[in-house]
């Protein structure tokens, strides 16, 4: 059990300090996802920054997505193809869904992010980090739209995940680290002893404490441990047979 987000962010960057990674750039899903990747990128030596993601729900179930929006240079739009099958939604009918959401993920870019835009992953490693991953349909999510973003390789980093979730986020990234896979998983609440609901501003906090840290010495990005990952502490899997 981990005592809060910052907590498990300490261990999950000093997992990922074991690995050989290349200009690795350490992307947070807001907002449980911030506090965790902090410490990661501190782990790393590594740049931060946000990946926003907004869900599409379907027709009378807000929480089962038929697609996502995705933060970006420009924005993306990924469907879930197989619930957009389910539920018969045509163009006209998606484009009304997605339209729905655009005004709340365009807040959230304007408060997180202000004028800035996302950093460029081309040609580097790039570690989606969340707070756990309990059904990974936004991970993925997430995964899909950055492999449009040429990224040299994609690394899952969460703390907690159950089995078949890390299993199946693992065949979409070319890696996931997750610290806990328990058998029996009920919620993210349960592995932490300390839990509590993240506002806009403790995202806004975050990011700019780390952004004053960052810019007052320079990054070591890729000067790292070169020893193997700890196999006893940390459940990594490797994608295999990537489907193009």
């Amino acid at each position: 059990m981990f005592r809060d987000r910052e907590d498990a962010g300490v261990k999950l960057g000093l997992e990922l300090s074991k690995l050989q990674l290349h200009q690795p750039i350490v992307l947070a899903l807001p907002r449980g996802g911030v506090p965790v990747a902090v410490e990661v990128a501190k782990a790393l030596h590594a740049p931060l920054d946000l990946l926003i993601v907004r869900k599409v729900g379907a027709p009378g179930n807000a929480e089962l997505a038929v697609a996502a929006i995705v933060d970006g240079d420009p924005g993306e739009v990924v469907l879930n193809r197989e619930i957009v099958e389910t539920y018969s939604l045509d163009e006209d009918a998606l484009r009304v869904l997605i339209a729905k959401e655009r005004p709340e993920l365009e807040r959230r870019r304007i408060a997180y992010r202000g004028k800035n835009k996302p950093m460029s992953i081309a040609g580097r490693t790039a570690i989606i980090v969340d707070d756990g991953a309990a059904t990974g349909t936004t991970m993925k999510i997430a995964i899909r739209a950055l492999r449009r973003r040429s990224p040299r390789e994609i690394i899952v980093a969460v703390p907690v995940s159950p089995q078949e979730t890390a299993a199946e986020l693992a065949r979409e990234a070319d890696r996931v680290v997750c610290l806990v896979q328990p058998g029996q998983f009920r919620a993210l609440s349960y592995h932490y002893l300390r839990f509590p609901q993240l506002s806009d501003g403790d995202v806004v906090a975050a990011m700019g404490e780390t952004v004053q840290s960052q810019t007052a010495g320079p990054h070591r990005s890729g000067q790292h441990s070169t020893g193997p990952a700890s196999k006893a502490a940390t459940k990594s899997m490797t994608r295999n047979n990537r489907e193009k």
